[in-house]
């Protein structure tokens, strides 16, 4: 709907500025002088252009008239002064210069569409002839200028589509002479100011996606030339003015996504020229007007997710509706009758949206249904209390995208024309009585991505062609009669990637194999079947698998070792089964681990302690008769020193006892040898370069604590060298241990680099450095490490890019929700914010991304590797001459600042582009390094040309799947829309700190800022 109201806001405005602005071209015959002030004007607006792609503004120079400029206008009396300047969509990037302030007989200003920051210049206030100003869809920055009001010409405002705050200046009520106002997706706050009740000339007034907030001041109802009128999505709240409904010219009304109160007065003055009505998402009561039916050129009708209450009134004569919603409301008697209103939307041919669902009607659902319009694609009938048959026609509906019936008591069979819309995306039939064998024509929606079949009486078995769906993301056939083994063509789906639901039903047979292609799902279920046979170790391969629900079956055998590589499970039950062998030890490195259910199976040997199995309530090991060990809570019996593991063979301390004779005799020899060595080779370990700050270590401690360097402890390779999991010996602390490659050209200059940087910095967002090492091996080499504070959760980019992982790497799971990644984020620019303006010298990190980004066990975020750091000399940063030395700085491809690429000079403004690519990263899913991006795209340019309007398009697949969970209840749709707007405010600023010239970059500061505000907004 937002893409819409802004193409007619743009629209109607082109309409109302068309003649306002008029002025005498120059005739570029003619040898003019100018005005040099103008002239000196436009050349230092050219100033604070630092990027324009198609060069429009090579032309301006002193060769050439500036009347002649691209998108100059000039007119022939006032000695040629500057009348117009149109520079829109151009993709000019810079700042707006307060020379604009020069341009005194400025009527138009045009910038829109393009990607000027910063804020907006007072010295606008000074264009007392100005009619428009338009600087749509940029990125601009700051609060509204309030002497903005002393342009008591202007007819146009238009300031929509950037990152403006504050409030809104009550000061613009003395533009007498202002018809379009528009202030669409910002982050106002406060109040509508009561003064714009004089805004007399008002036809447009446009507010919606901000955070205004407090009552509708009832002096709107002075604006008696309004026609459109946009408040939705804020936080205003209070009864509503009703007198603002009777405003006659009203032709679109939409005030959706607000906590307003009040009822619909029962003489509604719906007027034949109203097009849009949109009141969702509030709190209004009572019933909807009978005069509804006077609206005669509606084409939007919104009631959505209100309180209100009878019978849904006559609508016969509303045939140009395209959307009809009444969902979710308290609408109809539970009886017959409830839906006579739907034959008379028969008339509305162009009807596309259809929903009312979650409400109260009652009754059959008319065989009318199938003569709704064939453009409908949205039906939407669930959580009703209809019952009878589903009627026969569906089929008829061709554009159908998604159909809901669920949640209701339809009986009978499926019917087969369903098989006929062959563009349906989603299907509910869920929660029904519905019975019969699933019709083979559901597979010839072979576009679907969810159908929910679950909680109904159907029998028989699956259809194997339902193995046609190549797009199905989630797939529920629950509580139902279904029989017969499970189709491996079903369970092989690779594209499932939220849900499989297949439990309480009676599936016989083993797991298929395929299971293994699942590699996205997110939770699978098949408990309380009559499924038999091991374990496939294709399960492994499920490595996306939040939940697994195995449980009230027959299976047998040993849970297979490949489980080890389900690292993201957060729920597992095998309970209720045959299966026998220990217990995996694997299970206690799963850090995100929080319910185990091993109960009433034939496991035997020692329970572990670790991990998940510290919690006796989050685990459950009972039924099992052969178990010992464990927590004292579970009370189990204590193992024996010669205690079988039920299979014959030698006991576990047997084993443990030769392990650990055989590792003595190793280290026996071992020791020997590097006496020997040492005895020859040894050199005098050279100093830290962290002095006294740190205990240092020796070469042999760390050598003991990774167990010799092994490859089983190595968690991440860089470009100095590697990173290894150790235990040191004294206190038991699990470490990281940076070993440098000294044959790395730069290796110790990073070593030094990281040493100086971490010396005396302290920051809760930053890896804590725990010792040093700068020394010699066994051989006399140099040898230098660092020793960090270890995380649980490895890096950032194992979580975003999971197939990148060390296969070493058990414990991290693979998906971030959208808080997790919004923490994450203010972390790390909390980090940079640090760095830049706390610390007594300013550093500049120079290699931040998604690797160098490390998460502790409660997912907190910590910017490591300071193997690239600066210091700055001058702590205030600039792009030049402030750093100790740029030399060699390059960073990693994709996140360093385009101007390092030329030999710019070290400076924090890197720094905030490099955290402007991360964030675009982490909410896309997209590397900046990713195919896709060629030529002149890249992942700034990808996400800016997608917004505001596609948003969920763009972002990472598995926050679209969330959001989507949360649309099919649409109860929920307003905190669909936070969340819509959230992410869009989010991927701004990822677009603010990633633009070309560093100058117009975010300040670190305002980023925390802005991510706190968002967090604050997304939470409450």
């Amino acid at each position: 709907m937002g893409k819409i109201l802004v193409m007619k806001l743009v629209m109607i405005s082109s309409l109302l500025v068309l003649n306002c602005c008029s002025s005498i071209q120059v005739n570029p015959r003619r040898v003019l002088q100018g005005n040099e002030t103008d002239r000196q004007a436009l050349l230092a607006i050219k100033d604070q252009i630092q990027h324009d792609p198609n060069q429009v503004t090579s032309s301006w120079n002193d060769t050439l008239h500036f009347c002649l400029w691209h998108g100059v206008t000039c007119s022939r009396r006032h000695r040629q002064r500057v009348t117009k300047l149109e520079l829109d969509s151009l993709e000019l990037v810079g700042s707006i210069s307060p020379y604009i302030g020069n341009l005194s007989f400025l009527r138009k200003l045009d910038l829109e569409n393009n990607s000027f920051t910063h804020h907006i210049p007072p010295q606008i206030g000074h264009l007392h002839r100005l009619k428009v100003l338009s600087l749509n869809n940029n990125s601009l920055s700051g609060s509204i200028p309030p002497n903005i009001s002393n342009c008591f010409q202007l007819i146009t405002l238009d300031l929509a589509f950037n990152i403006l705050v504050g409030k809104i200046p009550p000061q613009l009520s003395s533009l007498s002479k202002l018809a379009y106002f528009n202030l669409q997706k910002n982050n106002l706050t406060g109040e509508i100011p009561h003064s714009l009740g004089n805004l007399s000339s008002l036809e447009i007034f446009g507010s919606t996606f901000n955070s205004l907030e407090g009552r509708i001041p009832s002096s709107l109802c002075q604006l008696q030339k309004l026609k459109i009128l946009y408040f939705g999505q804020n936080r205003l709240s209070g009864i509503f003015p009703s007198c603002i409904f009777n405003l006659s010219g009203i032709i679109e009304f939409e005030i959706s996504g607000n906590q307003l109160q009040g009822s619909l007065p029962s003489n509604l003055g719906f007027n034949p020229k109203l097009e849009t009505f949109s009141i969702g998402g509030n709190q209004f009561t009572g019933a909807i007007p009978l005069s509804i039916s006077n609206a005669t050129n509606l084409v939007w009708l919104e009631f959505g997710s209100n309180n209100l209450t009878g019978r849904v009134p006559n609508v016969k004569n509303l045939q140009y509706l395209t959307t009809f919603s009444v969902s979710d409301n308290n609408l109809g008697s539970g009886k017959h009758g409830d839906l006579s209103f739907f034959s008379e939307l028969i008339n509305a041919s162009q009807l596309s949206v259809f929903d009312f669902g979650y409400n109260n009607f009652g009754g059959a659902l008319p065989t009318s249904i199938s003569n709704l319009s064939t453009s409908l694609q949205i039906l939407g009938i669930g959580v009703n209390i209809l019952h009878g048959s589903i009627p026969i026609g569906l089929g008829n509906l061709v554009n159908l995208r998604l159909l809901s019936l669920g949640h209701n008591s339809f009986t009978n069979s499926i019917p087969n024309d369903i098989g006929k819309i062959s563009g349906l995306q989603k299907l509910f039939l869920n929660n029904n009585e519905l019975s019969g064998r699933i019709p083979s024509t559901l597979a010839n929606l072979t576009l679907l991505t969810l159908l929910q079949l679950q909680e109904n009486n159907l029998e028989g078995s699956i259809p194997p062609t339902l193995g046609n769906y190549r797009w199905l993301l989630e797939l529920g056939l629950s509580g139902n009669n279904l029989n017969g083994t499970i189709p491996p063509q079903v369970i092989g789906l690779s594209s499932l990637s939220t849900v499989l639901a297949l439990q309480r039903n009676q599936f016989t047979g083993s797991l298929p194999t395929e299971i293994g292609k699942l590699k996205n799902l997110g939770a699978l279920d098949v408990s309380n079947n009559m499924l038999s046979g091991e374990l496939p170790s294709s399960l492994g391969s499920c490595e996306s698998l939040e939940a697994l629900y195995l449980d009230g079956n027959f299976f047998s055998g040993s849970i297979p070792s490949s489980m080890k590589d389900l690292r993201g499970i957060q729920y597992l039950d095998l309970s209720r089964n045959n299966l026998s062998g220990e217990i995996p030890q694997f299970f206690e490195w799963f850090g995100n681990l929080k319910n185990l259910n091993l109960s009433f199976n034939q496991f035997w040997g020692v329970v572990p302690t670790g991990g998940i199995f510290k919690n006796a309530t989050a685990s459950s090991v009972a039924g099992n008769t052969r178990l010992c060990g464990g927590v004292a809570t579970l009370r189990l019996p204590v193992c024996k020193p010669n205690e079988s593991k039920g299979g014959g063979g030698l006991s576990r301390r047997m084993k443990l006892l030769i392990s650990l004779v055989s590792g003595f005799s190793l280290l026996g020899f071992v020791v020997v040898l590097s006496l020997f060595l040492l005895g020859k080779k040894r050199k005098e370990a050279k100093s830290s370069n962290l002095g006294n700050s740190f205990l240092q270590v020796s070469y042999a401690t760390l050598l003991k604590a990774t167990v010799g360097f092994s490859s089983t402890n190595l968690i991440g390779v860089g470009a100095f060298g590697s990173v290894y999991k150790g235990i040191l010996a004294e206190d038991r602390v699990v470490v990281a241990v940076k070993v440098f490659n000294m044959l790395h050209r730069g290796a110790s200059k990073s070593f030094i680099s990281e040493c100086e940087a971490l010396r005396n910095i302290r920051h809760r967002n930053l890896v804590k450095i725990v010792t040093a090492c700068s020394s010699t091996d066994f051989s006399g080499n140099d040898f230098k490490a660092l020793v960090y504070e270890f995380m649980d959760n490895g890096s950032l980019e194992e979580w975003l890019h999971p197939s990148t992982k060390a296969e070493e790497v058990i414990e991290a799971p693979k998906t971030l929700s959208l808080v997790q990644r919004l923490d994450i984020s203010l972390d790390v620019a909390s980090a940079l914010d640090y760095l830049h303006n706390h610390c007594e010298t300013p550093i500049v990190h120079c290699d931040l991304k998604p690797s160098n980004v490390l998460l502790d066990s409660d997912m907190t975020g910590h910017v490591s590797d300071f193997g690239l750091s600066r210091f700055l000399k001058d702590p205030t940063p600039s792009v030049s001459g402030n750093q100790s030395s740029s030399i060699g700085i390059k960073g990693t491809v994709g996140y360093a600042a385009p101007e390092y690429g030329m030999g710019g000079d070290v400076s924090t403004y890197g720094d905030v582009y490099s955290f402007g690519i991360l964030l675009l990263e982490m909410f896309t899913g997209k590397k900046p390094t990713d195919h896709m991006f060629s030529d002149n795209l890249n992942l700034h340019n990808y996400v800016k040309a997608a917004l505001p309007g596609r948003t969920l398009e763009i972002s990472e697949p598995l926050l679209q799947g969330t959001i989507n969970v949360v649309e099919a209840h649409r109860h929920n749709s307003v905190r669909v829309e936070k969340t819509e707007e959230c992410l869009a405010l989010i991927l701004g600023i990822g677009i603010a700190c990633s633009v070309e010239s560093p100058t117009n970059r975010m300040d670190i500061s305002d980023v925390v800022s802005e991510l706190q505000s968002i967090r604050r907004n997304l939470l409450c």
